[in-house]
């Protein structure tokens, strides 16, 4: 039986506490499941700085995603997890698109992605583009990098 989404809400994380919930879906979701430690998910960009999205299920965090600035106009989005149990459910699309309104509200008009191999076709329906056809390392994974401007405001 699959979980019920009506009790799904946005946090937008700023504060450390609400960061913990991030970084609690992402133990879960990339460093028990693919074996990746927590030195490698957990870098530079987390912490004061970095925006988060955590989606919860009645208070429990379930999916995620961060945002930083790397240039001027220019964020890097990333660190999408949803956690196992709740995947085909569109959390990851959910998570994605509270991020792009809330990048948006602070200005910014291109979202760059290192985005997995597999997951090339998810960013493609959600308006990202392919920078070019190369392949990059980004810790374990193979990834492409996309782009995505969003609408002037």
């Amino acid at each position: 039986m699959h979980p019920t989404f009506d009790n799904i809400a946005v946090l937008r994380a700023e504060e450390e506490w609400q960061r913990a919930g991030a970084y609690s879906v992402r133990i879960q979701g990339m460093n028990r499941q693919h074996h990746i430690s927590l030195r490698e998910e957990f870098d530079v960009h987390d912490g004061d700085g970095t925006k988060y999205i955590v989606l919860l299920d009645a208070g429990y965090p379930v999916a995620t995603c961060r945002f930083f600035e790397t240039s001027h106009g220019h964020v890097t989005l990333g660190r999408v997890v949803v956690l196992p149990e709740y995947r085909g459910r569109k959390l990851g699309m959910k998570a994605v698109c509270e991020a792009e309104k809330w990048i948006a509200e602070c200005g910014y008009s291109v979202i760059d992605i290192e985005s997995r191999v597999e997951a090339v076709q998810f960013y493609e329906k959600l308006g990202y583009a392919r920078v070019d056809d190369s392949v990059v390392r980004s810790g374990v994974f193979d990834c492409i990098r996309m782009r995505k401007s969003l609408p002037a405001r």
